[in-house]
């Protein structure tokens, strides 16, 4: 059974950084686009960046020029580098994939942003 493990959030100030982990587990053959989704409180799910297999990367606007998505295919581990966080940064961040040519989705992790 395939699963997406994220890790590395928690609390810090505005200004701070964080980095969270998505690492994919189980019997894998393939990994395809990795990306990073948020959900703040009361606000729809938004995609917040994504890489392809090639390693193109691509970011909503909100994040652009603070967060950094990587992935290390030899670990199954896909990364997001979030510097300067602001509190509106402040949600659940959801890894998803495609792993085996399916859609899985992780569990999600925390990340608050004080002022």
């Amino acid at each position: 059974q395939v699963q997406l493990v994220e890790s590395g959030g928690g609390l810090v100030q505005a200004g701070g950084s964080l980095r969270l982990s998505c690492a994919a587990s189980g019997s894998i053959f393939s990994i395809g686009a990795m990306r990073w989704y948020r959900q703040a409180p009361g606000k729809q799910r938004e995609l917040a960046a994504e890489i392809t297999t090639s390693g193109s990367t691509n970011y909503a606007n909100s994040v652009k020029g603070r967060f950094t998505i990587s992935r290390d295919n030899a670990k199954k581990t896909v990364y997001l580098q979030m510097n300067s966080l602001k509190p509106e940064d402040t949600a659940v961040y959801f890894c998803n994939g495609l792993v085996n040519l399916a859609t899985y989705w992780g569990q999600g992790t925390q990340v608050t942003v004080s002022s």
